[in-house]
């Protein structure tokens, strides 16, 4: 079986688009907990047999001698090949040898599109001259399309299993957004390279684009794809880790990505982790400082709250104007806004008996607003947040009655969403063996992805369910 064995530190801090520190080179350096870790023999990847001595042969330097390529559950990975000692740099590639939007014609970098889709013009490029390319054999060894499983890739069929998840709409969205890029890069390589552009298609730039996303490294000059630091894979519990498998005797060394829930991991590196402990769930909205941070990276874990004013409400224009104003944007028609760069987090509620840590109090804000009866309460809560620090609804409702009624309310949109869930997860379970290894993949993601959200509205409904019965 595979033991972890913890190492500390390794940077660059990585990815998605990753954050990688400039010198010459990017170099990867490990401290781990003892002071050495074996040699042991990796599961051999004849594909790559002859990458890294290709890598530097063309960088011109070594660019690691504890590592190698091979295989392993993960797909293509880096084995320990000789012994790792506390304070080795373990992986050293030079800037010569990163591909980057550089590489791009002026009248290309200047296009209004996004640095994803510039590299990604790159990868396609390179892609086109086949054996001609001066990175054949590092193209050669990327993920083809169908050995990828990012959402974008799905077919209809197959995103129906996630409806209930704002990954589904994510995924239509950025779909979108690719085509508009695409269409972008087409128009312009049409008037400029025709004998370009003639050989592409939507698909193959949603690939190049699906290729760097989940590999690409972030730096001053914008995204780059570093050969052979990219075969790292991820692990969810630590910086880095090296696997250890004593039955088959090899070590992986793997990293972190980030701390990401399956719906980031889902839809922009196209899988997911079993009990993932960062999954979380985005209802809409005011936006935290995680969920801002994540929005630069990509999707982030959405489960839409529909909780609105009632338009016969006798206080509907001031519970508007304090919702609007303190707690989230609302528009009239459609409640709490869908949109994603107004929703917050729900995180897993560690305690029954806690303070509801993991609900964030803008939603019980909104719930108090929306649970008054009195322009008198209404006037209460906003006197009390500008004696304060200027934020409505953060103490429980001075009448206990409507306390109760706001979370009461709140538990009863999340009862809904389970019993939502719940129906999904009954339709995905497998009636027989998976049509292919591709169904079967992308159904056994699905059902994590929607898992993790469960769990974590399992979580704040017990919370609600004891504030208000035990009170």
């Amino acid at each position: 079986m595979l033991c972890p064995s913890q190492v500390a530190k390794l940077r660059p801090v990585p990815r998605p688009l990753l954050s990688a520190a400039r010198r010459l080179y990017d170099d990867l350096r490990c401290s781990i907990s003892s002071s050495s870790l074996a040699q042991v023999s990796p599961c051999v990847d004849e594909d790559c047999s002859d990458f890294l001595p290709w890598l530097e042969r063309k960088a011109g330097v070594e660019i690691s001698s504890f590592l190698s390529v091979g295989k392993s559950v993960y797909g293509r990975s880096l084995f320990a090949s000789k012994a790792i000692r506390a304070g080795d740099s373990i992986l050293k590639v030079p800037f010569n040898v990163e591909i980057s939007p550089d590489d791009l014609l002026p009248e290309i970098r200047s296009l209004n599109i996004g640095n994803v889709a510039k590299l990604a013009a790159v990868v396609l490029k390179e892609q086109k001259m086949g054996q001609d390319s001066e990175w054949a054999p590092y193209i050669r060894s990327l993920p083809q399309p169908e050995e990828m499983h990012s959402t974008v890739f799905w077919s209809n069929e197959e995103l129906e299993m996630i409806k209930e998840s704002l990954v589904y709409q994510r995924t239509i969205d950025k779909k979108v957004g690719m085509e508009r890029e695409f269409s972008v890069l087409r128009h312009a390589l049409d008037h400029q390279f025709p004998e370009v552009s003639k050989y592409m298609n939507f698909e193959d730039f949603m690939h190049a684009c699906a290729l760097v996303e989940s590999r690409a490294w972030e730096s001053s000059k914008g995204y780059s794809l570093i050969p052979f630091a990219d075969f790292l894979n991820h692990d969810g519990l630590a910086k880095a880790v090296l696997l250890r498998d004593e039955q088959k005797q090899f070590s992986e060394v793997l990293i972190s990505y980030g701390k990401f829930s399956n719906a980031i991991l889902l839809l922009d590196f196209g899988f997911t982790l079993p009990h993932n402990i960062h999954d979380e769930i985005s209802v809409t909205g005011e936006p935290d400082k995680q969920t801002t941070r994540k929005k630069a990276m990509g999707a982030y874990s959405n489960v839409r709250i529909q909780i609105s004013v009632p338009l016969q409400d006798p206080l509907y224009k001031m519970k508007l104007y304090l919702l609007q104003r303190h707690c989230l944007q609302i528009t009239c028609k459609f409640g709490f806004s869908k949109w994603s760069s107004d929703s917050f987090t729900i995180k897993e509620v560690r305690s029954v008996k806690g303070k509801g840590t993991g609900i964030p109090q803008s939603l019980r804000a909104a719930a108090r607003v929306l649970s008054c009866t009195s322009l008198e309460e209404l006037n209460d809560m906003e006197e009390e947040a500008t004696q304060n620090d200027g934020r409505l609804g953060r103490r429980p409702l001075k009448n206990f009655n409507r306390e109760i009624q706001a979370h009461q309310l709140l538990l009863s949109h999340i009862t809904r969403l389970i019993d939502q869930y719940n129906a999904s997860a009954k339709l995905m379970k497998p009636t027989g063996c998976p049509a292919s290894k591709r169904d079967g993949i992308r159904r056994s993601m699905a059902c994590e992805l929607l898992a993790g959200e469960l769990r974590n509205l399992k979580s704040a409904a017990s919370w609600l369910v004891s504030y208000t019965t035990d009170r």
